[in-house]
């Protein structure tokens, strides 16, 4: 268990939320920025006291802030009684202690904020592995003797330090174990996914990637698509674990959907690269489906953010990486601008590019299940022919492939036309042979 940045067990905690402007490339407005990170710190249940956007010409190696700076925003936590102070920017380890020592508050940056918020979603222990890996990973070069509570998790002999070996070299020591640790467990469990995914391909069903920006309705319409009850809510990592179900597409084919946790900007690498095991699901999957909040007026910088993760994530070798746009939330737009997003949608819609939906009303739904049937039916055409009491042959084709046309004859023959993959063909012909050509 690693140390929790805010105690939640303790009566609400009073914030306040910084963002210091200047210090990114992004084309998002500050304003926009500093929305996303109070609403962060409200996903912790904080109270928010006060809001404040800082321009930060000159960095100072100390502080971030100039001295005056530091000073004027003293006196806002003073005024604001906060227990807490948001810096939505990543700090230094020094940054962060001469902050909280000036300041006289818990000091925490995006980064510690984002894996605050994923230790309290995480549900299944792979999750719980990766948050617990990233926060080790962050926390290592901030250790304040804070983490005297590792020594129990050490082995019993040849592991203690000696009387020369200070705290704080003892602590470090004790988190590069862990992490040791945790490493090897995680690797596991990539080793399970890797067997699982192999499981899959022996049916071969099409696997359908959901990803997007943090809030961008992803577990809603993965709900709509399956029928299923992720949580979903309006709120900033609503859902965190990965979640999988089977569909059937228009004419019967079955796919795999896969929903996965949000992205969001300057997401910390610490994320990126604990959740690799997760994310190759995004890497291996036919089809992604990258979900936008078309209704914010952030959409095309939230856009370019999921971009720039999906950059990171290997696709296999000889794989080409499909992704379909998903504009979500349409019902939120105003009637002018719907109007001009659906028309823009529909002509990308025929090349397959991108597609406009509300997943909280259903409006759009069904066309999408269309054009994600015509981008991953590329399998072959084979034409079978069924005698009349060979129902369990036409049972089986309707469950692994997806039958495009069927028409009986006066005997009672039955000619169908189904798209199977080579795989699900070959077992076909195992099991009846003789029925294709």
């Amino acid at each position: 268990m690693t140390q929790k940045l805010i105690d939640h067990a303790a009566p609400v905690q009073r914030a306040v939320v910084i963002h210091p402007d200047g210090r990114s490339d992004s084309p998002r407005l500050a304003e926009e920025r500093l929305a996303e990170a109070t609403g962060l710190a409200r996903a912790l249940d904080l109270d928010i006291q006060a809001e404040e956007i800082v321009r930060v010409r000159k960095i100072a190696p100390a502080t971030l802030f100039g001295s005056g700076k530091v000073e004027e925003l003293a006196a806002l936590m003073r005024a604001a009684e906060a227990d807490v102070a948001i810096i939505d920017d990543a700090l230094t380890p020094v940054q962060q202690r001469n902050l909280e020592k000036a300041w006289e508050v818990k000091v925490i940056d995006r980064t510690g904020l984002i894996l605050e918020i994923f230790g309290r979603r995480a549900r299944t222990k792979e999750g719980r592995l990766q948050v617990e890996l990233a926060r080790l990973d962050y926390e290592r070069s901030r250790l304040v003797r804070t983490w005297t509570h590792l020594e129990r998790q050490r082995g019993g002999t040849g592991s203690t330090g000696g009387p020369g070996e200070t705290q704080i070299e003892l602590d470090r020591r004790l988190i590069a174990d862990r992490i040791v640790r945790l490493k090897a467990e995680l690797e596991e469990v990539r080793r399970t996914r890797g067997l699982h995914r192999k499981q899959r391909q022996k049916v071969p069903f099409p696997t359908i990637a959901l990803v997007g920006y943090t809030n961008a309705g992803k577990s809603t319409l993965f709900n709509r698509l399956t029928g299923s009850e992720v949580f979903a809510k309006d709120l900033l990592f609503a859902t965190l674990d990965t979640t999988q179900r089977t569909i059937r597409l228009p004419q019967g084919r079955p796919a795999i959907v896969a929903d996965t946790v949000g992205f969001i900007s300057d997401l910390p690498h610490e994320l990126v690269e604990s959740f690799r095991a997760t994310l190759e699901e995004v890497g291996e999957a036919d089809l992604i489906l990258h979900v936008r909040d078309i209704a914010s007026d952030d959409s095309d910088a939230q856009a370019a953010d999921v971009e720039a993760v999906l950059k990171q994530i290997e696709t296999p070798e000889g794989k080409t990486r499909r992704v379909l746009e998903v504009w979500n939330k349409t019902d939120l737009l105003k009637d002018e601008v719907r109007e001009a997003v659906l028309g823009q949608a529909q002509r990308l819609a025929k090349a397959g590019e991108a597609v406009a939906v509300s997943a909280w009303t259903g409006e759009g739904v069904e066309e999408l299940r269309q054009i994600i049937a015509g981008l991953i039916d590329d399998d072959p055409e084979s034409h079978v022919v069924l005698e009349p009491d060979q129902g369990e042959a036409l049972a089986w084709l309707y469950e692994h492939g997806r039958v495009t046309s069927r028409a009986t004859d006066e005997l009672g023959r039955t000619e169908v036309t189904v798209r199977l993959h080579p795989a699900a063909l070959g077992r076909f012909e195992r099991l009846y042979p003789h029925l294709t050509r």
